[in-house]
């Protein structure tokens, strides 16, 4: 591999990183994120459990969409 293809990744991989960072910072004031229908939240006496299916069949679905938007061929 060469010096500027291994530089190439290395940026995409940094703003990869950057991204996720800013959606970890703005994703507590979207409010309806991790709190939609088909979400789980199944809470016991001393035990609670929660598992956002939706949340993420939906971030999964964008990413996918993002991803193929995106990719060279």
């Amino acid at each position: 591999m060469s010096l500027p293809t291994l530089g190439k990744y290395l940026i995409g991989v940094g703003l990869l990183i950057a991204g996720m960072g800013i959606l970890l910072l703005v994703a507590g004031k979207i409010p309806w994120l991790g709190r939609l229908p088909g979400d789980f939240l199944i809470k016991r006496d001393h035990v609670s459990f929660y598992f956002p299916l939706t949340t993420c069949l939906i971030l999964s679905i964008l990413l996918s969409m993002l991803f193929r938007f995106f990719s060279h061929k």
